[in-house]
């Protein structure tokens, strides 16, 4: 089987190593010294490489034709600002449908976020578990089913958690474009799902 090349990069089993290496919390120095001990000698840029331009790659998102869906959102900060990251995930599969970032919270950006998960999968039988009333509204405007849940929705809470503890190793703000961040959130998603 011959490695598959994307945007300059292959994507062999050390690289696609490293970028896992990278996802599950270690720094790319971290990467670099764990993959030097197995033998592989490389440049910390070229890692940052590896890591930036394979995951960028992504993987084929799953179809999926979910039944139960908590939503939910989470403050963020991006350059000593504050944005929120909105984000779906199928109670059954538990796989992260969807994430986006926005500069505000509320009903608008809720409804936004609804409409463009309603557009990448099959939703017409989809109960969607929501912790406000803010969420409730969107639904309502967008003709979609939805319950107050504070249990079962706990599963986006914990994506959260684990999201948030992977950025805080690091740092306490991320420091870059909202491009660049909301890249990065649906890197890990990817990682995340599969």
């Amino acid at each position: 089987m011959q490695p598959i090349r994307t945007r300059s990069v292959l994507r062999t089993p050390v690289r696609v190593f490293a970028v896992q290496l990278h996802a599950t919390g270690c720094s790319l120095r971290e990467t670099k010294e764990i993959l030097r001990i197995l033998g592989v000698e490389r440049s910390h840029q070229a890692f940052w490489q590896w890591v930036h331009r394979l995951a960028d790659s992504g993987h084929t998102p799953p179809e999926a034709k979910p039944k139960r869906v908590a939503v939910d959102e989470t403050a963020v900060k991006i350059n000593g600002e504050w944005s929120w990251l909105y984000a779906a995930i199928d109670i059954e599969t538990k796989l992260i449908l969807d994430v986006e970032l926005f500069g505000r919270h509320g009903t608008d950006p809720a409804a936004a976020f609804l409409h463009r998960l309603s557009e990448k999968h099959d939703l017409s039988d989809t109960v969607f578990l929501v912790d406000g009333y803010g969420h409730q509204t969107a639904l309502s405007r967008l003709g979609l089913s939805g319950l107050l849940d504070y249990v079962e929705r706990n599963l986006i809470e914990k994506w959260f958690h684990i999201l948030k503890m992977r950025v805080e190793r690091f740092h306490n703000s991320w420091v870059g474009s909202h491009g660049s961040v909301h890249g990065w959130i649906i890197q890990f998603a990817q990682y995340y799902d599969f």
